[in-house]
């Protein structure tokens, strides 16, 4: 029989699609911007005949009349994903939410867990096969379709062709309705500075190579718009936006360095403008498969340098992350962040990213940190604190894997909005997070002066990274310490110290940048960096001269190390207008002494086997 025979043949109104739908029964329907509206409109017509459907979603634009109060006795609603359109019902009670991990759901359908009557799905046309696409969404609904006992499709010249495991054939399909509704679009809200700043931060964070996974949103709007200059970058994602066409367009995104699935955007479901549909309309681009592919963990991992983005409502000190709910009331679902958090977290020089404002403001102005002392109460964890590797806010990144309590506390207050960090600190040392002497004033500090951040290569090749001290690099500073001979430590500090306490640890790492500042040389690794130099000025306010001092781990003497060091602690007296520094050198420490005269020090003294050095800035133009 010819594909056009068979169309015919199962082609009737919504009324009639719907018609055979009994009392008891459970009806999935399609998800996302793929939501079959005119067959919802039609079941819901049906309501004063129904008692006790149940119908079974992912998330859905557009209306949900089945979750009226007035329909309460015809129709129950399980979302597998809270949306705007049925958040109220949900907190009241009219509707059920079902936390899961959206990898898992298919399962759900294809083991009979949860047995489908009816799936009521939104097609492309067919092909001359017979061949229809599922469009814009993919994602559960290839599982419900396969699943179910009857299968009602509403068709629409209007749904884009999408490629990849997307098709279902007229065979599968027991009614058929035609619609020619625009799909509905999801308007892209322009991006705020803060926003903007996380961009940029998590943009700086994205290798080349990398494949990416986000959602939509203003952080993922804004991350994406940083990205124009990087190269050969890859999709593997659970949904897109709009934001992809122009990396794809300059040929940013091209999938060549992908590990898995080469030169493809492989999605599971996409909202956006109707550019977007027609972007992936027949694309060979872009190939759509199901979620329990997709946000396999273990395919996920298959991607080399896969970068993970998810956002989240609040995160406690410990790195528990709440993304499902504000307290006691539920808010949106698990999706697919653990997903892919854990499949970045197994791929080769992966990241997974936790990113969030730092804080939220209310509609009556109250404004609170979203990084908080605990979670509030009911409040859901999604993402174990085990699970977390990077947070990040407008104010920085925290790395959070394979970190102590204490660790985890301080880098996350290190990156809270400064108006809270002061009572952050207050509450860990209360909750005995942190010892009860850890120093504020590094901490407290707004400003990280990350303008003399700089990467560079040593004379031998060697990829070196110089940046300033941070309050959180206190263990750093311990193992550096103890990596260091005797005969160096006492050059450094003029007596032979045996030990570095926490106490004393405190000094050189919580600076105001102003009265003192640190620069360290540190050996990048992957999740780890490794400090090999430090370099650092006390300020004296009354000559506005500051004394230097400076160290090299031994095994990295004789490198260039201290010359970078020592020329960039130079660039940061300078662009703070000092007079100019002073340096107390050991007779014999010939090393020091010849770096101070190649840059200009003059020898001003010699007493007790120790020079004194100064040099004098030009005034500032």
């Amino acid at each position: 029989m010819r594909t056009s025979e068979i169309y015919q043949q199962k082609l009737t109104s919504a009324e009639r699609a719907v018609a055979s739908i009994k009392s008891g029964q459970r009806v999935f329907v399609g998800s996302n911007a793929a939501t079959p509206q005119t067959l919802v409109e039609a079941l819901t017509a049906r309501a004063p005949n129904l008692a006790d459907v149940e119908i079974i979603t992912l998330l859905t634009l557009g209306v949900a009349p089945y979750t009226d109060p007035k329909y309460q006795d015809s129709f129950r609603h399980r979302s597998l994903f809270i949306g705007a359109n049925v958040r109220q019902a949900v907190n009241e009670c009219r509707a059920d939410y079902m936390p899961i991990f959206l990898s898992e759901v298919p399962a759900l359908f294809r083991r009979g867990q949860f047995p489908i009557d009816y799936a009521l799905v939104h097609l492309s046309p067919p092909d001359e096969h017979g061949f229809c696409s599922m469009g814009v969404s993919v994602d559960v609904v290839k599982a419900a379709v396969e699943s179910a006992r009857h299968v009602i499709a509403e068709v629409n010249p209007k749904m884009p062709r999408t490629l990849g495991d997307s098709i279902i054939h007229l065979s599968q399909i027991h009614a058929i309705i035609e619609s020619d509704r625009d799909i509905p679009e999801l308007p892209r809200r322009p991006t705020n500075e803060i926003a903007q700043r996380i961009g940029s931060i998590i943009a700086d964070m994205i290798p080349d190579g990398a494949t990416l996974q986000m959602g939509i949103g203003s952080i993922p709007d804004a991350v994406i718009s940083y990205l124009g200059e990087k190269n050969d970058l890859g999709v593997h994602t659970e949904m897109f936006s709009d934001g992809v066409i122009p990396l794809v367009e300059a040929g940013v995104i091209n999938n060549r360095k992908k590990t898995l699935h080469p030169g493809k955007m492989i999605v599971t479901f996409c909202m956006g403008s109707r550019k977007l549909y027609d972007f992936i309309d027949n694309n060979p681009f872009v190939e759509f498969r199901p979620t329990e592919y997709v946000n396999d963990p273990f395919v996920i991992a298959q991607n080399d340098r896969m970068v993970a983005i998810n956002s989240a409502i609040e995160v406690d000190l410990t790195g528990q992350v709440s993304s499902d709910s504000i307290g006691y009331r539920f808010y949106s679902g698990f999706g697919g962040q653990v997903d892919f958090v854990r499949g970045a977290s197994r791929s080769r020089e992966g990241k997974p990213i936790i990113a969030l404002n730092s804080t939220v403001e209310f509609s009556n102005g109250d404004v609170r940190s979203r990084i908080v002392p605990h979670l509030q109460e009911g409040a859901g964890v999604v993402t174990s604190r085990a699970d977390v590797h990077y947070v990040a806010t407008e104010w920085g990144v925290a790395y959070l894997h394979g970190k102590s309590v204490r660790e985890r506390v301080l880098a996350l207050i290190s990156i809270a909005h400064p108006d809270f960090r002061s009572e952050l600190l207050d509450a860990a040392k209360k909750r005995k997070y942190v010892l009860p002497d850890q120093s504020p004033l590094g901490l407290l500090q707004p400003y990280y002066p990350k303008e003399y951040e700089r990467a560079g290569k040593l004379p031998d090749g060697t990829n070196i990274f110089i940046r300033p001290v941070k309050s959180i690099d206190e263990d750093a500073m311990r193992e550096f310490f103890y990596s260091l001979s005797d005969d160096t430590v006492y050059r450094r500090y003029r007596e032979s110290l045996k030990s570095m306490p926490h106490r004393k640890l405190q000094q050189y790492v919580s600076l105001d940048y102003e009265h003192q500042f640190a620069l360290l040389a540190v050996n990048q690794h992957e999740t780890r960096e490794e400090i090999v130099g430090e370099a650092r000025y006390y300020l004296d306010e009354e000559n506005r001269y500051a004394e230097i001092a400076l160290m090299v781990r031994d095994d990295w003497q004789d490198r260039g190390v201290g010359t970078m060091l020592f020329e960039q602690l130079t660039e940061v007296g300078k662009n703070k207008q000092l007079a100019g520094f002073d340096a107390f050198v050991q007779v014999d420490n010939y090393r020091m002494v010849d770096m101070a005269l190649r840059h200009g020090y003059k020898l001003q003294s010699q007493e007790d086997g120790t020079c004194f050095f100064r040099m004098t800035f030009a005034p500032q133009e």
